[in-house]
């Protein structure tokens, strides 16, 4: 598949290139990045040029991860990252984070939002899940400023950095964006009392 770009009031969204790499590295210096999502630490210059030259460039390619950059506007100050990696048929897991000086102002929630509606619509996904290491209280707030459904707390579900660890896990589907599924969803029917 070939990069996509997608526009919000506030952001421009698109696949980041070797333009980008600096951008990139200087982003993901901040520890909380590297100590929340499952990049690389140290984070080194090198990790930069594979995820910009490589990495994103594949993932469009085989369409197994969808990356974009999150630019303010203007296109050329970068406010974020948000991957949708294809994990199931019809199933899409959303990794993302914020620059520090981004960070409060929602471009992360609208840059999911975003992504999330153009990959019910464009890649016929229908769900989108969200998994954070439990204790990253900034991407559950993300998560569910998003709209998604928070599912539960999965046991030894995460492995950062060598470290098995504890993860939340919620879930976004098309219905809740006004959206319908490609495949009828029939959730269970309420309880009712004996």
């Amino acid at each position: 598949m070939e990069p996509v770009t997608l526009t919000t009031d506030r952001l421009l969204l698109r696949a980041v290139g070797p333009e980008d790499t600096d951008a990139v590295y200087e982003a993901v210096q901040d520890p909380g990045i590297q100590r929340w999502t499952t990049i690389p630490s140290p984070y080194l210059r090198e990790h930069a040029h594979s995820f910009t030259e490589q990495l994103v460039p594949d993932g469009w390619a085989d369409a197994s991860m969808f990356t974009f950059g999150v630019f303010l506007a203007d296109g050329e100050d970068l406010a974020g990252m948000i991957g949708l990696t294809m994990r199931s048929l019809g199933v899409a897991e959303v990794g993302f984070w914020a620059a520090e000086k981004h960070r409060g102002h929602g471009y992360v929630t609208e840059a999911t939002l975003a992504a999330s509606r153009w990959c019910f619509t464009a890649v016929c996904v229908d769900r989108v899940e969200w998994r954070a290491e439990v204790g990253n209280h900034a991407s559950r707030a993300v998560a569910e400023r998003a709209g998604f459904t928070m599912e539960g707390t999965l046991r030894s579900a995460v492995n950062n950095k060598g470290v098995r660890r504890d993860c939340w896990v919620g879930s976004l589907l098309p219905s809740d964006l006004g959206l319908p599924s490609t495949a009828p969803y029939l959730p269970p029917p309420p309880r009712t009392t004996a």
